[in-house]
């Protein structure tokens, strides 16, 4: 089952260490089959406040998830990130094709 890497932003101070996050960030994905779903907006308000933007992160499973996460190649550049950013990131289990809104009551 796919899991997400998700990242709320709520700040974020551009500057060299964020360009070279950005630009050294797919290479430590790829090798864990990491894709971006989302990245940021625009977003279209439909309901409440949205003051954040999202990032959403595919992973085929959620071991490959941690995997990345862990990995030498990705802790290395996150620093870059945590010194220049505040947010929250957490990785999720995606659900099943056949899930449907109701399965959660049991």
């Amino acid at each position: 089952m796919a899991a997400y890497g998700v990242g709320i932003v709520t700040g974020t101070r551009f500057g060299d260490e964020v360009t070279q996050y950005l630009e050294r960030i797919d290479e430590t994905l790829r090798p864990y089959g990491g894709k971006f779903l989302i990245h940021g907006g625009p977003y279209h308000r439909l309901w409440g406040d949205w003051l954040s933007d999202l990032i959403v992160i595919e992973f085929a499973d959620m071991a490959s998830a941690l995997s990345w996460y862990n990995s030498p190649t990705y802790q290395a550049i996150k620093p870059l990130r945590t010194n220049n950013t505040t947010s929250t990131i957490f990785i999720v289990d995606g659900v099943p094709a056949d899930h449907r809104a109701t399965d959660i009551l049991q």
